[in-house]
């Protein structure tokens, strides 16, 4: 079972704690060693009344649970009151509630300017005076969690609430802008929309409804989105009855409506809205910045003086000149220094031993990774030749690397000159852009070595009257609806970037913070095909044993940018020879990577489960049969002595013939044929014959570790554990 969750040390601000769910939230934070400020004006429903008694009670469930907590009476007009109570009692202040509110329900038309700005004081303005009093304090201590309080009327709007509404959606803009601002100082802010019963939602809502909607069934959102733990901020969620769901903006691609030689008019609007309300391949922008990016892209194309887009098609997108054409051939000489900065420009480290064959070129299976086919064909994109094709007129400043697919038909040499031929194979209008799909095949003198798909985007070129789908593009398939088979994570560095630009992509978007900026990043954004490169190489790993010659093809859109520094995770779905693909950054969840696969060619011959399954003639076979017995009959108890994971490399022949896992670490502890979804603690590689001499008592382990016939990585004093369960020869 993972840790709990504590605030030991923190103190906490709860405002309208009464009761309802600020009463839940003060009680949660109480019970997991926080310090409780239980703010409540002990008013009625509309704010009209004071009494003490409502916080105080809640201070006293508190400390009758052994917390410590206590009452405030003020109003959150008076926000610096409150918190002034927080640094008197315990001395600092850490998380903010903003919770409190009142209803004054009428129609529009009968709401009075009293039941306006009361509701407004209330929601809106007392939160705002309310975090700011503590603002401060969190700015100078370097941490600090908000939460504001907005509504599922103040999402969708709802009948009689006017006043409500408005000013609980702009405490969703409020929180957002703290986000932004509050970043540096480590000051977290999300808005919550609880859906519970309390005095505020049984006015609209039935008693059997409000009978399953506990405030207790919120409070863990709560705490969680509080915890030094979570990485959330500036994120809006709605929960109820035990369900959390994340919201988020989508827009529409639209359509660029103005034409050259025409006036704008209502008519010209009509005859778009369709597409203007078309949310095929919508975007979801998550920042102003993003918001504004489609738009700059528009207005870069105005006519200088006339502030009017010009007609794509009169631009020069053409798809009945362009489609076809083919691009002069283009040349890469490469050598074995190249293979090795590639590999090591997408995450490949000596740190890991089984890299070692594509980053040292005295290795006897010294080799070069699949991915590295689209560096040879790159050139067809970035020398510029496209600009060229008929057909085609673009600032290519608007180019957006949209899709890839990689196929090899051989593995890679490490070194040679080949030659790539490209090929415009469709050209697509999507309203606001147009896509080019690039078809580029590249050789090694005579002989076909690999295919490259550019899938890209002319952002504010669509438009000129083109399809829409093309039957020529190499699909993105979506993953299967289950949970990942295996989930591979690795960190990125800083310099990722850098050093992987040093493989041919020296778009500066990449390396210079100021052209960063131009395009709305708050830095230098890592290559989608260092992504790409990622996420190969974990499959190849994962499912093919790092054996090159497994490995087929590749396909993958990219969704969203990586930060240099952040951690990439693979997410993967094996389906036969096919192996589902999604990436994510995992510090904020964010899909970088999505509808993407790798094919293979085989997988007899791989590390996979499947393969190793159907492996016979081995006599470790009937141990690791028996191991699996003794694991299963010790269970928990196992794993409470010993806490490790276990890989097994068996061999035969000198190839590794055979992988097992013993998972100590986790639930009941279990064994299976195959290799660890994360990372073992300790990987054993050891002969078939050596491996029963071993378990056997005819040869000493550590005199097979000092000869060379037990090989160790990892932790390897906990391998002293495994006597535990390979004792007893005899039944072994």
């Amino acid at each position: 079972m993972s840790s709990l969750l504590r605030f030991d040390g923190k103190v906490v601000l709860v405002t309208g704690a009464g009761g309802g769910l600020g009463r839940a939230y003060a009680l949660a934070f109480g019970e997991r060693g926080a310090s409780v400020v239980v703010n409540d004006l002990g008013g009625d429903i509309k704010g009209d009344g004071k009494s003490s008694s409502a916080a105080d009670k809640v201070v006293e469930e508190i400390k009758a649970k052994g917390g410590k907590a206590v009452a405030n009476y003020d109003s959150v007009e008076n926000g610096d009151k409150l918190v002034q109570t927080a640094l008197d009692a315990f001395g600092r202040i850490d998380i903010v509630i903003n919770n409190a509110g009142i209803l004054r329900d009428r129609s529009f038309g009968r709401t009075s300017d009293l039941d306006w700005d009361l509701i407004h004081r209330v929601h809106l303005r007392g939160s705002f005076q309310v975090t700011r009093a503590a603002w401060d304090q969190m700015k100078n201590q370097k941490y600090g969690r908000i939460i504001m309080t907005t509504s599922a009327a103040g999402i969708y709007g709802n009948f009689g609430q006017a006043n409500y509404s408005s000013a609980k959606l702009g405490l969703v803009g409020l929180a957002n802008t703290l986000a932004i601002e509050g970043r540096k100082y480590n000051i977290h802010c999300n808005t919550i929309a609880p859906i519970a019963g309390s005095r505020l939602t049984e006015t609209v809502m039935p008693p059997d409804l409000l009978e399953s909607l506990k405030a207790e069934y919120v409070a863990p959102l709560v705490l969680w989105l509080c915890h030094d733990q979570c990485t959330d901020s500036g994120s809006l969620f709605e929960a109820g009855a035990g369900w959390i769901g994340k919201l988020r903006w989508e827009r529409a691609q639209g359509s660029i409506v103005r034409r050259e030689g025409r006036a704008m008019t209502p008519e010209a609007v009509r005859e778009e809205w369709d597409q203007i309300c078309d949310f095929t391949d919508a975007t979801k922008p998550a920042s102003t910045g993003e918001s504004l990016a489609g738009l700059v892209a528009v207005l870069s194309q105005m006519n200088e003086g006339e502030g009017i887009v010009p007609n794509p098609t009169s631009a020069g997108i053409n798809p009945l000149e362009a489609v076809g054409w083919k691009a002069p051939d283009t040349s890469c000489s490469f050598s074995d220094s190249d293979c090795i900065l590639y590999a090591l420009g997408v995450g490949m480290s000596t740190r890991e031993p089984d890299h070692l064959r594509f980053l040292f070129e005295g290795h006897q299976e010294f080799s070069c990774l699949p991915t590295f086919g689209v560096i040879p064909a790159q050139s067809s994109l970035m020398d510029g030749s496209l600009g060229s094709a008929p057909g085609l007129q673009f600032d290519f400043s608007q180019l957006l690397h949209g899709e890839h697919y990689l196929e090899l038909y051989k593995p890679l040499p490490t070194s040679g000159k080949l030659t790539s031929k490209a090929t415009i194979a469709d050209v697509l209008d999507k309203g606001s852009g147009a896509v080019i799909i690039l078809d580029v095949n590249t050789y090694n003198g005579e002989e076909l070595l690999c295919f490259n798909q550019f899938t890209v985007f002319i952002v504010g070129y669509g438009g000129f009257g083109g399809k829409r789908t093309s039957d020529k593009a190499k699909s993105t398939v979506a993953p299967p609806s289950r949970a990942p088979d295996v989930i591979m994570t690795d960190k990125t560095t800083r310099d990722q970037a850098a050093l992987y630009r040093l493989s041919g992509d020296w778009n500066p978007l990449h390396i210079d913070p100021s052209f960063a900026a131009m395009g709305g990043f708050k830095s230098p954004i890592l290559h989608g095909l260092c992504s790409f490169g990622f996420a190969g190489r974990h499959v190849l790993k994962q499912y093919a044993n790092n054996d090159v010659s497994k490995f087929k093809s590749i396909k993958v859109r990219f969704a969203k940018p990586v930060t240099p520094g952040q951690s990439l995770q693979t997410e993967m779905w094996k389906e036969g020879n096919r192996i589902h693909i999604q990436c994510k950054v995992k510090e904020t969840g964010a899909v970088v990577l999505t509808g993407g696969y790798v094919d293979l060619h085989s997988t007899e011959d791989s590390a996979t489960p499947e393969k190793l399954a159907e492996a016979g003639g081995l006599q470790s076979d009937l141990v690791f049969e028996e191991i699996g017995r003794r694991v299963k009959a010790m269970g928990a108890e196992l794993v409470k002595k010993v806490n490790g994971v276990f890989g097994w490399e068996i061999t035969k022949g000198g190839d590794v013939t055979a992988q097992w896992t013993i998972d100590l670490k986790s639930g009941e502890g279990s064994l299976h044929k195959g290799p660890f979804g994360g990372k073992a603690d300790v990987t054993l590689t050891v002969s078939d014959e050596d491996f029963m001499d071993v378990v056997l008592g005819k040869l000493n382990p550590q005199k097979a570790f000092f000869a060379g016939k037990l090989k160790m990585r990892g932790n390897i004093m906990l391998s002293q554990k495994l006597e535990m369960i390979l004792k007893d020869h005899a039944k072994l």
